[in-house]
């Protein structure tokens, strides 16, 4: 498909938290090469500097909240931050997530299970309350949430993070329940996608996780990062309450 034919965002404000690496780094440069303002929020300052940068070289006005996407204080501020400086908050790309906690769910420590569940699922509750109070009830909008396949099926090593994914996706089929019909409410379940949060699960031994996959490779966050501009345009305009699987047929292997 040639960068004509994709879909376009322009003059729309999208605030994507933790687009400063990884998915969430491909979802803010993709939009901002669509046409629309961006609104980085991460917790690194230096990170966010390198990526403001890098959209505003690819064209984009933007503008950046430093804080945790589980910080309600940096939720509130960093919404009307973007509302204020940006003209507006027509996108909400809940991207960040966490997961300080590997192994059986059963010896998950409890200050562990909080800080998932507090960025994985709180988090990205409270900033589409926000969001629908600052700007899209009046105006409409659209909220992509960052899942997982992990919230559609158990694996191993990680269920406390599968578990706040599977949350998320209720959340998404609950919010676009309430939402509609000014605003659409979707997520993306990736599988494995090469990045540094993913790295303990894909480095070890790459080339047979590669092999597993119908497709016969990993994913990239660019690969996330289409979908996500599908599912935040018009052309995905009657769809509200999905969560569209893109992991490569791990799904039906």
């Amino acid at each position: 498909m040639t960068d004509a034919a994709l879909p376009r965002l322009d003059e729309r404000v999208a605030l994507v938290t933790g687009g400063t690496r990884g998915i969430g780094r491909a979802i803010a440069e993709t939009f901002a090469a669509a046409g629309a303002k961006v609104c980085v929020l991460a917790r690194k300052p230096t990170e966010l500097e390198e990526t403001s940068d890098a959209l505003a070289h690819l064209g984009a006005e933007v503008t950046t909240v430093t804080g945790s996407a589980g910080d309600p204080e940096v939720i509130a501020d960093g919404v009307r931050h973007c509302v204020a400086t940006l003209g507006g908050l027509d996108i909400l790309v809940n991207n960040a997530g966490t997961n300080p906690a590997m192994g059986p769910i059963v010896d998950v420590e409890p200050r562990a299970i909080r800080k998932i569940l507090e960025v994985n699922v709180e988090g990205p509750l409270l900033l589409t309350q926000h969001a629908w109070h600052a700007w899209m009830r009046d105006h409409g909008g659209v909220v992509c949430n960052i899942a997982s396949l992990g919230g559609l099926r158990p694996s191993p090593f990680i269920g406390t993070y599968n578990v706040s994914k599977a949350a998320l996706v209720h959340l998404t089929r609950q919010l676009a329940h309430e939402l509609a019909p000014g605003v659409r409410v979707n997520a993306l379940a990736p599988g494995l996608v090469k990045t540094d949060m993913a790295r303990a699960l894909w480095e070890p031994n790459e080339e047979a996780m590669a092999a597993a996959h119908p497709l016969q490779r990993l994913g990239l966050p660019q690969d996330i990062a289409s979908a996500a501009l599908f599912l935040c345009s018009d052309a995905a305009s009657w769809i509200t309450g999905e969560t569209v699987v893109v992991d490569g047929g791990m799904l039906v292997a």
